[in-house]
């Protein structure tokens, strides 16, 4: 078995090579949607959060009103606050999964699509946490996959997957350059993974490097699976 982080910054194309891996037999996880679950009521983060932030972030049907957490948290400097809330519940949510995927499949490459795999971490560190799950994301991860490119061309996708057209796309450029200020750049990102995908070509590229990428996880989740058996 293999545990493999999947990460990139806002628009680097992680979502696409998780689609890639996933059709070529990983299991495939999604941190964002696990807290858009999460995040739902009924759930014990979605109570933190109403607490946190006031009741101007419910909707009349009593779901959360995204756009208005989204706003006090990105521009209001809240952000660190939602995500003391949301990340803890979903690592341990990734953990519940992993540990599901492999009782079924010891072989599995289990992969976990994350864009704040080390920015976790960092936060943690900041408000002073030295051990557990959120600052030492290495006891959880074996192998740390990064899709880069540059930051114009991530900037340039998620225009246009927000506001492909209008007047909206200058806000839309805005939302991801604060958005992008919080995470962490590819050049400090990249000394600390395992593989790296650049994504800055077309996607025939793309899914070629995926390709080579998933042959490579799968010979290191048979060696580790040997290797365990030997023990």
């Amino acid at each position: 078995m293999l545990r493999v982080g999947l990460t990139g910054g806002l628009g680097s194309g992680k979502s696409t090579v998780a689609g890639f891996l996933r059709a070529l037999g990983a299991e495939v996880i999604e941190a964002d949607e696990l807290g858009r679950e999460l995040m739902e009521p009924g759930h014990a983060v979605y109570v933190q959060i109403v607490h946190a932030f006031g009741p101007e972030v419910v909707r009349p049907d009593g779901r959360l009103n995204r756009a208005r957490l989204a706003e006090l948290a990105f521009q209001g400097g809240r952000i660190n606050d939602l995500n003391a809330i949301v990340h803890p519940a979903v690592i341990a949510a990734q953990q519940r999964w992993m540990e599901a995927v492999f009782e079924r499949n010891p072989a599995a490459v289990a992969v976990v699509e994350s864009a704040l795999i080390f920015e976790v971490e960092r936060d943690a560190r900041a408000r002073g946490e030295r051990e557990g799950v959120l600052a030492d994301w290495r006891r959880r991860i074996d192998r740390v996959v990064l899709v880069t490119a540059t930051d114009e061309m991530k900037i340039a996708r998620y225009v246009q997957r927000i506001a492909p057209e209008g007047e909206a796309r200058k806000a839309a450029e805005a939302d991801a350059r604060r958005r992008m200020a919080h995470q962490i750049p590819d050049s400090e990102k990249a000394p600390r993974s395992d593989y790296l995908i650049d994504n800055n070509g077309d996607i025939s590229s793309l899914k070629a490097q995926t390709q080579v990428l998933w042959q490579r996880l799968k010979a290191e989740s048979n060696k580790l699976l040997v290797d365990e058996s030997l023990e």
